[in-house]
């Protein structure tokens, strides 16, 4: 039974790649296997590799042992504990969350989540709920989906860590983020999230992983950790598919 199963799900595979050829992620090229990249768009994504920030997961140009912490780091903690992403927003990685976030390609989120879960292990592990940064209703109307949330179910499936779809509401129809000034980005999300009073039982306690698209100030990842620690959290990580940062 197990083996007519794999047999049909493999002609499965076979019928749908004959209507829907196989293509390159970024950039649509021909591919032999769907969900992948061509070797040029592979070799433009800047992945992000040790020596990295422990607390903002920035790169860091010399890796001096112990505990590794960037200069903001130390001038300006984060809220939350750790935060981790895959690659920095530059090049394919850019292309990625363009095409999730702007382009209705949700299919991405299967893979950048695969993508995410490897390269967050370290604060996966242990973690008991992951929360997707929430959109406003009437952005989330506008867009039809949150793509933060559809990359925090690809990383459930992947590590079996719930999802709490609806644990962090935005309540505050915030201005977007884009061109604002670090300060400017922190005024704008005050009092913009709140917990669902219906998850707070849920949230006592827990050890949270936010999940959210790209990371550029810490400033929507600073806002929410903050609503979810006063509700009683233990701890709140934060994990992104692509950072704006530069080295050091």
């Amino acid at each position: 039974m197990k083996r007519s199963l794999n047999a049909f799900t493999t002609i499965g595979k076979q019928l749908i790649n004959l209507v829907y050829p196989p293509s390159c992620m970024a950039c649509s090229a021909a591919l032999a296997e769907a969900d992948g990249l061509c070797p040029a768009c592979w070799r433009q994504i800047p992945f992000i590799t040790q020596p990295f920030c422990e607390r903002y997961g920035t790169p860091l140009p010399v890796d001096h042992g112990g505990m590794m912490l960037s200069p903001l780091a130390i001038a300006d903690p984060p809220v939350f504990g750790r935060a981790r992403a895959v690659a920095r927003y530059e090049g394919s990685a850019r292309e990625l969350v363009h095409g999730l976030k702007y382009g209705d390609r949700v299919e991405l989120a299967r893979a950048m989540g695969q993508w995410m879960a490897r390269e967050g292990a370290q604060i996966l592990s242990g973690s008991s709920l992951l929360v997707p940064v929430p959109l406003h209703r009437f952005r989330l109307w506008r867009r039809r989906f949150n793509q933060s949330a559809s990359l925090a179910d690809a990383i459930g499936c992947q590590t079996g860590v719930p999802v709490g779809y609806e644990t962090l509401l935005r309540v505050k129809a915030t201005k977007p983020q884009v061109g604002l000034t670090r300060t400017e980005r922190a005024a704008n999300l005050e009092k913009a999230f709140k917990v669902n009073e219906a998850e707070l039982a849920r949230v006592a306690g827990a050890r949270i992983v936010l999940v959210d698209d790209v990371m550029t100030t810490a400033s929507t990842g600073n806002a929410a950790a903050r609503v979810l620690l006063k509700a009683g959290a233990a701890s709140v990580d934060l994990l992104v598919f692509a950072l704006v940062a530069k080295a050091g």
